[in-house]
């Protein structure tokens, strides 16, 4: 039994999200060209990872100009409610692909201007199956991101295999990767603002760990692509590496060896054919849910509710 993923490594037209999607949209139609039925895009793609914070004094408090640029980002962001996602979702249906998009969401439950960074599962059927909200944002990320919940730590089938995801550095956390392997995991999702230093290691670990294969997606961004109508774009520009995001996009088979090396600093698409039979030669001698577990010395609890600030009853 086989699955055929497109890593799709892209730049977004940051901050942007109409013209971001147009370029997501794009590569799923080129990715069901090529028979994929799931197509990967990185953490925070639509519409850009805030990368203005180290390099714009971001920890200043009462700062106009970060508040300038949170007002933005949170225009650009994507509202579900507002059926923001519709468009892709019906492309998925009409071509029977899966996606997993990392996106920036913002929610009217939680007042509306909070922002999450979210991984969202969209089935064949171009129904979006679920949300992640990462559970907690990286370093100066906290500036922009709030925590989310465990609501979305689900797996879901495809074409035999059982698929979940995780956000950046969630994917370093013993605990969330562990809620994934207990659902039956053997595809796991890894999705990154784009570095090969971040691939390179956790994704061969989290393969060798779970005896899954792990497809790591990264986005690019070289710092020219900082349009000018962005909030302290100069600013950035300035204070920017020439690449803020070189790639790393990757897959790990369940023994450890690498399927697709880190590309690095390009956009691409990239596809694998991923087979069942792998997980289970591998799972002979280690399954980390199954023969390898002690559920009667140790056990963890997972809380899958979304979290809501008010809860009515009428």
């Amino acid at each position: 039994m086989t699955l055929k993923v497109a890593l799709a490594q892209v730049a977004p037209v940051w901050l942007n999200r109409a013209a971001t999607l147009e370029k997501i949209l794009a590569n799923v139609e080129q990715a069901a060209e090529q028979e994929a039925g799931l197509v990967v895009f990185g953490e925070a793609l639509l519409p850009g990872y805030p990368f203005w914070p180290e390099l714009t004094d971001g920890a200043r408090f009462e700062s106009p100009g970060q508040k300038e640029l949170f007002a933005h980002y949170a225009e650009q962001a994507v509202d579900l409610d507002r059926g923001q996602l519709d468009r892709l979702c019906r492309l998925a249906g009409d071509l029977g692909v899966a996606i997993y998009l990392g996106f920036i969401e913002r929610s009217a439950q939680r007042g509306g201007f909070s922002l999450y960074a979210s991984l969202a599962f969209i089935d064949p059927q171009g129904n979006i199956a679920s949300v992640h909200r990462k559970l907690v944002p990286t370093y100066e990320e906290r500036l922009v991101w709030s925590p989310g919940d465990g609501h979305g730590l689900r797996v879901h089938d495809l074409g035999g295999f059982r698929v979940g995801g995780l956000n950046c550095w969630e994917n370093w956390m013993p605990l969330p990767r562990a809620a994934l392997y207990g659902q039956g995991e053997n595809l796991h999702v890894a999705v990154w603002p784009g570095n090969r230093r971040n691939t390179e290691d956790i994704s061969r670990f989290i393969a060798r760990e779970s005896r899954s294969w792990v497809v790591s997606v990264s986005g690019v961004m070289h710092r020219d692509g900082v349009p000018d109508d962005v909030p302290l774009a100069g600013r950035i520009r300035a204070a920017a590496a020439e690449w803020m995001a070189d790639g790393g996009s990757c897959v790990a088979a369940p023994d450890g060896r690498w399927l697709l090396e880190p590309q690095v600093g390009c956009e691409g698409l990239w596809c694998v054919d991923l087979s069942l039979d792998e997980v289970a030669r591998e799972r002979q001698n280690f399954d980390p849910a199954g023969h390898y577990s002690r559920p009667d010395v140790t056990r963890l609890k997972v809380n899958r509710k979304r979290q809501k600030t008010v809860s009515f009853k009428d």
